[in-house]
């Protein structure tokens, strides 16, 4: 018996490496990025499911608003834990083997989801799958800084984002069909079957960038050693806590309150509001090429990313204040969803800010802020709400407002906290 396990252990192994090492397809360059492209777009229908499911947990588990918070929180708690590890994964092993891991890992955290008896067991799954999605931004965009010219990095990881808004597409109307015809296990379930399509055009069709010629390989160790000196530039400090509120924000709307909002403000049902939360997904495709296509120096980026933070802190304000209109809520949530696209100039500042070398995990430690700002910002804005429903308050004012003070606080630290050296220099 232990002879049988032991051979069945070796060939699972040898499989194992034999997926890892080489892809089965020789595919061109931007094949390979829209197969990577793609298990983004799965992480963006994973971190936004929340939403959609919400009133189907609350019935099953008997969830408060709180509960749901953390429920919605925990992907992202798991995503941002992860990314330093990661950043350290794609700069040593490359983007394709640290994908393929993760995302079999995702995989499992899907398995455990569908058929969790409990509340903790979800939560549980919902880490493994913010674990298994953590390299799926972050692993296209190291892809790109390394494949394509710095001039086309704006751009490409713009046309990256926006691909990958196909997963929020996923989980509007769609979803909430599947939710609201069988049930939130049902809807796990397909959205596990698309991810594992999605993984296996990894396998088949992405490869490693060949080694340099010159040079051995980074080790592990030596790898960790560098993001240290990341963290003590003066300048990392202000990317962070933008970075904590920023993509937070949007994500806390379209992935955890805007169904909850047009069903309980407006007496929508699930799939009416599924169409609205697509019709704001389908503006965020929009969105990132357009500011994609901004030609401007480092320092302009920043006062474009300073103005457009305070934009966003504006429109939730309106969303705060606006309950007693259904249109106003709509439109309000779509111009949020088409302004999104701005997140990426923030990527450009970071890849602008280090060398690139240290490109993963330069981007590990901004994602790191980007994706536990969206943890405490989730679960922050489901206590608030708590509270404010055992007062006898709006639940939705009291979230929207927060998020706006937030986001200003975080666009004042990130004027006053030092800038990456030159940025302040006019003309940029």
């Amino acid at each position: 018996m232990e002879q049988t396990i032991a051979a069945a252990a070796g060939r699972i192994e040898g499989l194992a490496r034999h997926v890892l090492r080489r892809p089965w397809i020789d595919a061109p360059v931007w094949v390979m990025l829209t197969a990577l492209a793609a298990v983004t777009a799965m992480s963006q229908a994973f971190r936004t499911v929340a939403t959609v499911v919400a009133g189907e947990l609350q019935t099953e588990f008997g969830a408060s608003a709180q509960a749901l918070g953390i429920f919605a929180g925990a992907f992202h708690l798991s995503f941002a834990a992860s990314q330093i590890v990661i950043g350290v994964a794609l700069d040593v092993f490359g983007p394709r083997r640290t994908v393929i891991v993760a995302s079999t890992v995702a995989l499992l955290g899907v398995a455990v989801s569908a058929v969790a008896p409990s509340f903790p067991v979800l939560v549980i799954g919902q880490l493994l799958i913010g674990i298994g999605c953590a390299p799926a931004f972050l692993g296209t965009i190291v892809f790109v800084a390394k494949r394509y010219p710095a001039d086309q990095f704006t751009r490409l990881s713009g046309l990256v984002l926006s691909f990958s808004g196909i997963g929020m597409l996923l989980t509007g109307t769609p979803l909430a069909y599947v939710v609201e015809t069988w049930s939130w296990r049902a809807g796990f379930l397909a959205l596990g079957a698309v991810a594992a399509l999605v993984l296996l055009a990894v396998v088949l069709l992405v490869r490693e960038e060949p080694p340099q010629p010159s040079g051995e390989r980074e080790t592990v160790r030596e790898a960790f050693r560098k993001i240290g000196p990341i963290l003590s530039e003066r300048h990392t400090l202000g990317l962070v806590v933008l970075g904590l509120a920023a993509y937070a924000s949007f994500i806390t709307l379209r992935g955890l309150w805007a169904v909850p909002m047009l069903v309980d403000r407006h007496g929508f049902s699930v799939v009416q509001s599924g169409h609205v939360v697509l019709a704001m997904s389908v503006a965020a495709l929009i969105g990132p090429p357009l500011f994609g296509l901004l030609k401007v120096g480092d320092r302009a980026r920043r006062l474009w990313i300073i103005g457009s933070t305070l934009a966003y802190a504006g429109l939730f304000v309106v969303l705060a204040l606006a309950a007693p209109s259904a249109t106003a809520d709509i439109a309000t949530t779509i111009l949020l969803g088409l302004l999104s696209g701005y997140f990426i100039l923030q990527y450009a500042d970071v890849r602008a800010a280090y060398p690139g070398d240290v490109a993963g995990r330069a981007f590990a430690v901004f994602n790191t802020a980007v994706f536990l700002g969206v943890a405490l910002m989730q679960w922050l804005t489901g206590l608030v709400a708590s509270v404010a429903t055992s007062h006898g308050a709006d639940p939705f004012v009291t979230a929207f407002a927060t998020i706006a003070t937030l986001l200003v606080a975080a666009t004042v630290a990130f004027v006053a906290l030092p800038w990456p050296p030159g940025m302040r220099r006019r003309g940029g």
